[in-house]
Formats: C-alpha cells, structure tokens, sequence
C-alpha cells in the first residue's frame, strides 16, 4: 500500500479519534455510520469488509463529512435518510429529525386504530411527515392528512411521500386558525413543547440546526387539546409527544378539557413520552 493508503478499519479509528477529540459524545457510532454512507455498506458491512481499501477520494469525502460532524451538524443531516420504524425517510433541516422516542407515538396510533377499517387520521405539525406516513405504511386502510404551518417542512414531507409510495395528503394549515373538519377519528401531533428557558441545556445538534419553530412550544399543546375537543369524532382519540417532566401535566389538560381513558405510555427509554385520551362518545 502507498504512504496515503488506508483500509476501512483504518478509516474508521482515526475518524472516530478525531470526533472524539473534536467531543462527539456517539464519536465511534458515527464514524461508522459516515465510512459506510461514503462506501454504500451498512454498518454492519463494515465489520466483513474492514481490510478493504478506501480510495483517497473516499477518504477526503469521509473527512469532509466528519468536519460537519465535529461542527455539531446532526449525523442524520449529513447522510440525507434516516429509518423511523419501517421507513427510511429523506432528513434535512426543513423538519426535526425523527427519532426513536416518537415511533411510541405511532405505535399508539395503531393501537387505538387497530379495529377501524378506514379510519380519518390528522397528524397535526407533521414536519418531515413521520408519523403520518408511518401510520399510512402500517395500517393500509387509514385516511391520513398532515398539516404544518411551514412549507418548507411540508415541501419534505411531500418528497418523503413521493419516496415512500404512500398516499397522504400534506396541506398547509396553521393550528391557530382551529383544526380542519370536524370528523377525525384520530388526531396526532408532535407538537413544540421545549420551553425557551430549556435552550441552554439542549446539545448544539439540536438548538443550532433543528428547526425553532418545531422545537419551542408557546402554548401549542393547549391549543390543539382545545381544538381536538371540537374536532374529534365521538369516541375519537387524541395521541400527543410529551416529554416526562410534562407528561403529567398534559394528561392533566386532557382531563379537564373533557377527555377521558386517559393514558399515559413510556418509550423505550422508560420515560413518560406519549399521552392520549378520548373523546367522550
């Protein structure tokens, strides 16, 4: 091999080393994740293929991509795709990126709407249409639209739609003009719930890149619980993302807005994420 030839495993600890250094706490993850987005392997390739060679080429791509990572940019953002449940979805900073935590949320969504054989589905804030296509891919029978107030966020979520072969309809609306229709049998939402003051704790990943006006919530909950009341169908049910600090407090807003079978579920992680109700029927 020449002085500037290297092999996959090569390529990998010393992108890993400088992440790490650079204070990318997931820095081996990562840099596993970046050498095999630049070859086209899985990561899991990488483990069969780590003697194979990397062309110079690659290693200056993969260093390109490792200085946006050491720059904080998310790793999703840099590879342009993430999996969300059975999905692999186009990610950019038109939308928050999908994360584990929020495939809870659909996997509620399929719950309530396992004995419906078309039900109408809202997914409320639908950013990089997440949720609603993963509820769309799951359940063939469900009518889904996702509303966002960004068109950059919904110009995302048609893209992943035209990807995924699913048929959701995106249409732009805004959650303070109340909800569209009055005969949803599932309303869904993701909604902004990081208060202001929380910015100073969040990684740079998050507060530098994402989307503020997907991530910072200025009484959006409350608004859709109130809107839901009206826009439900009886009997219909209402799925919210929360965190576990407020989960509580919005299982509180549901009831005293009416709601009832009020539940609260856990993520992965153990942490009070997903809180839902029904309409009284």
């Amino acid at each position: 091999m020449s002085a500037s030839s290297a092999t996959v495993g090569d390529v990998v600890r010393r992108t890993a080393a400088g992440l790490d250094a650079d204070g990318v706490l997931t820095a081996r993850i990562d840099a596993e994740l970046l050498v095999a987005h630049v070859l086209g392997l899985s990561r899991s390739d990488l483990v069969v293929e780590h003697r194979r060679e990397v062309s110079r080429a690659e290693q200056e791509r993969v260093a390109e991509l490792a200085a946006r990572r050491a720059a904080r940019e998310p790793l999703q953002y840099i590879v342009g795709e993430w999996g969300f449940r059975r999905l692999t979805l186009i990610v950019d900073d038109r939308a928050l990126i999908p994360r584990p935590e929020t495939e809870t949320v659909v996997e509620r969504c399929l719950e309530l709407l396992c004995d419906a054989d078309a039900p109408l589905v809202l997914d409320v804030g639908t950013g990089s249409g997440a949720i609603a296509l993963a509820i769309a891919d799951e359940h063939p029978g469900a009518r889904v639209t996702g509303i966002d107030v960004s068109d950059e966020a919904l110009s995302l979520a048609r893209e992943n739609a035209a990807r995924t072969g699913l048929a959701v309809d995106f249409v732009r609306h805004d959650l303070l003009d109340g909800l569209p229709g009055a005969d949803w049998d599932l309303v869904v939402s993701n909604p902004p719930y990081v208060r202001p003051e929380e910015a100073p704790g969040l990684a740079p990943e998050v507060v530098d890149w994402e989307p503020h006006v997907a991530l910072f919530g200025g009484g959006h909950t409350e608004t859709l619980v109130r809107a839901a009341a009206d826009a439900l169908v009886p009997g219909g049910a209402l799925v919210l993302e929360s965190y576990d600090e407020r989960a509580r407090a919005v299982a509180e807003l549901l009831e005293h807005s009416g709601f009832t079978k009020i539940l609260v579920t856990k993520d992965l992680a153990g942490r009070d994420r997903v809180v839902e109700g029904r309409r009284p029927g």
